[in-house]
């Protein structure tokens, strides 16, 4: 027989004709045969919204409907309420009035339940009604999640106990049990860890952090690589011995063993997933802190969902499919380089290659390729990895990181006898991958004729779409106007109209955050010629980078704005992960950048937008040695030696013009080392050539120059001599 909430729906929908008769005959039938509501049959089924149906259910019986995420909710009236007759009964109460409990449910009570109700807490009920989803996620969010279950082992253990003992002590008598496997073991504990684990997939968190302290425990999830405190209920601490015991079981680790930290790996199913767990205890005066991380078993990887621009995916493309050499992904932990490997893996992963990886520890299981785990506690290291490896012919090698000498010349000498290597390094930008290989020992003429590109990235949070909206241009708004400024600035970007920013205002979908989801930003360094001389000769990192970025190399904070405009990410995100770039020509910690294809400006050179220099220039001879950087060939040709002399024509403290027999071309580089007459040492800088005029008469050539990695205080020296 239906019951009374279900003949008012049925009498509405008949009523409003919103189902086809046949189909809704069926649906009574069903409903009745079955025994489930008709409200959760229309719903389920998708012939009619949930929020219409509690709607037409609520004007049927005369109730109201609400929107819990905005209801207001009496902190006082939850601590009345029992959380396991909140939870048993499905309802979230909202207000406690002259004896009368509002409750939100999804379904009205029926007259039984109200009364069941009534006998166990005293109180008259009256329902509103309210999405499922919703009076679900606020019991969670106010009682803590499982706080249905921590009643349900509290009620158990107080009936052990027995009357006249107080809980506490009969507790503290079960933690003194030896069988703390059979503790672990009760169906209680292993509900609560599962709603844990059940929580954290649904929520799409990468790691859940189990954390105690003196008075109470924490339990953290990080969601697109931020932590969030997950609410648990209090009594959670007098428990923690045995969910602690839970996971050391699934991980098979040490159930005894609390004062030494522990690391296993867990496998388990939910829905039609299967999650790699690995699990790691450390421990603490408050008891063993633990951390889980949740990898899929199995994902599929694709260079196009990793967030590259359309150059960077030829790019990459290009790079992968080359017979040997080398390629690092830089970043620090947790920038998503062992994901982008493995989708570079993935992409060429046919029967035609042998591909093998040595890995610590292998993240990700990939179908068709052999992998390895590192054991350095038998000696099982990566250096002795790859040298086995090598006997079992592999077309491809990853590894998963360089740390020292030995691996670092291993995997490059094995990418030049004609294997295709990629691996990972710990820096900074792209550039610091250089700085680091020849920091390990590595000789630079084995970096600078096996390494193919060096590719640095960060991971940044995507905004929601569900709440997506534009930041408008408003002219009181100091703060966006300054931020598309400097946007401006990095990008070469003339009009700030042309610039759109993008937040996420929060939604249910994105738990309120305005995000859902992250996706890369790169800085691509790829081995050309000039850099390759440049590593030869060890030039410093950052001069590396200032000439791979004034011939196109965009850098990690560029490549962020860029998605930025594009609405993928936030400015926030992008400041978060990325640092200023010194765009060349200017102070050290300026926010200038370069973009692809454009030229700096030839500061102290060419005038300002109202024709003045940035610095004053004074017409003299100032003697000058310098290098020309390129081909060695071609530079010996146009009779320059490795370090040649000339003589100023002017000099300001933003650039110089000296006069030579030959031509340099314009947008090379050159060392220069300026002689200034005040007894110190030359000041020796990084210059980029910005224009060639010729002497016609003399056969002679003024070569302009523009200072591009001068520091603060030798700028401030040619400044004073100028001034003089």
């Amino acid at each position: 027989m239906l019951s009374r909430a279900d003949q008012a729906l049925a009498k509405a929908l008949r009523s409003k004709k919103r189902i086809a008769t046949d189909v809704f005959d069926g649906l009574l039938a069903q409903a009745q045969e079955r025994n489930v509501s008709l409200q959760h049959l229309v719903v389920s089924q998708g012939l009619i919204p949930e929020e219409e149906c509690l709607h037409v259910l609520a004007e049927a019986m005369g109730l109201d409907v609400v929107d819990l995420g905005s209801a207001s909710v009496d902190k006082d009236v939850l601590k009345r309420i029992p959380v396991k007759i909140a939870s048993y009964y499905k309802f979230f109460p909202l207000s406690l009035h002259e004896r009368v409990l509002k409750v939100a449910v999804a379904a009205p009570l029926d007259i039984r339940t109200e009364d069941e109700i009534r006998m166990q807490l005293g109180y008259e009920v009256r329902s509103v009604l309210a999405r499922e989803q919703d009076v679900v996620r606020m019991l969670k969010l106010h009682y803590g999640m499982g706080a249905e279950t921590i009643g349900e082992i509290l009620s158990q253990s107080s009936q052990r106990a027995g009357p006249g003992v107080p809980v506490q002590e009969a507790e503290f008598a079960v933690e003194k049990i030896e069988d703390i496997e059979r503790q672990a073991q009760e169906a209680s504990v292993i509900k609560l860890v599962n709603q844990i684990l059940l929580e954290a997939y649904r929520r799409r968190s990468t790691d859940i952090h189990i954390e105690p302290y003196r008075d109470k425990v924490r339990l953290r999830y990080r969601i697109d690589g931020v932590l969030y405190d997950a609410h648990v209920a209090p009594e959670v601490k007098r428990f923690l011995s045995a969910v602690l015991s839970r996971i050391k079981i699934m991980a098979n680790l040490n159930i005894v063993e609390h004062r030494l930290a522990q690391d296993g790996r867990a496998i388990v199913k939910t829905q039609d997933q299967t999650l790699d767990l690995r699990v790691s205890f450390i421990p603490t005066p408050y008891g063993e802190s633990v951390v889980i991380r949740i990898l899929p078993s199995k994902m599929l990887y694709s260079l196009e969902k990793l967030g590259l621009s359309q150059d960077y995916l030829e790019a990459f493309e290009a790079l992968i499919k080359k017979p040997h050499g080398i390629l690092f992904v830089t970043g620090p932990t947790g920038s998503g380089k062992t994901t982008t490997l493995y989708a570079c893996l993935s992409d060429i992963n046919t029967s035609a290659r042998k591909i093998i990886t040595i890995e610590d520890p292998i993240e990700y299981e990939m179908e068709g390729i052999t992998q390895i785990q590192v054991l350095p506690e038998i000696g099982w290291t990566f250096a002795r990895g790859l040298r086995s490896m090598l006997r079992h012919d592999p077309d491809v090698m990853m590894v998963g990181e360089v740390r020292d000498m030995e691996t670092a010349e291993i995997a490059i000498r094995v990418a030049l006898t004609g294997h295709l290597v990629v691996s990972t390094l710990h820096t900074n930008d792209a550039a610091s991958g250089i700085t680091r290989l020849t920091d390990v020992g590595v000789e630079p003429y084995l970096i600078a004729s096996s390494v193919e590109a060096f590719i640095a990235q960060r991971l940044v949070r995507v905004i929601c779409a569900g709440c997506k909206e534009e930041i408008p241009h408003d002219a009181k708004d100091v703060l966006h106007a300054e931020l598309r400024r400097q946007i401006a600035r990095d990008m070469g970007i003339e009009d700030l109209k042309d610039i759109k920013l993008y937040r996420g205002a929060g939604c249910p979908s994105c738990n309120g955050t305005g995000y859902f989801g992250r996706t890369g930003i790169y800085e691509l360094l790829l081995m050309d010629d000039l850099i390759r001389e440049l590593v030869v000769k060890k030039a410093p990192s950052a001069q590396i980078k200032k000439i791979a970025v004034a011939h196109g190399m965009r850098t990690l904070r560029q490549d962020g704005w860029m998605k930025v405009m594009q609405g993928v990410t936030t400015i926030d995100e992008v400041l978060k992960v990325t640092q200023a770039e010194e765009a060349p020509g200017r102070e050290s910690g300026g926010t200038g950048g370069v973009g692809r294809g454009r030229e700096p400006a030839a500061e102290g050179l060419t005038g300002g937008p109202d024709g003045q220099r940035a610095y004053v220039r004074l017409t003299g001879r100032v003697n000058i040695r310098f290098k020309v950087f390129g081909n060695l060939d071609e530079v010996r040709k146009g009779g320059f030696q490795p370090e040649s002399l000339s003589a100023t024509v002017n000099v300001s403290a933003g650039g110089m013009l000296f006069a030579l027999e030959e031509s340099i071309p314009v947008g090379a580089f050159v060392e220069l080392k300026l002689e200034l007459p005040d007894s110190k040492e030359p000041v020796v800088c990084l210059a980029r050539v910005v224009r060639v005029e010729e002497i016609e008469p003399l056969k002679k050539y003024n070569i302009a120059v523009q200072y591009m990695d001068i520091t603060s205080a030798d700028r401030a020296r040619v400044n004073k001599f100028v001034l003089a």
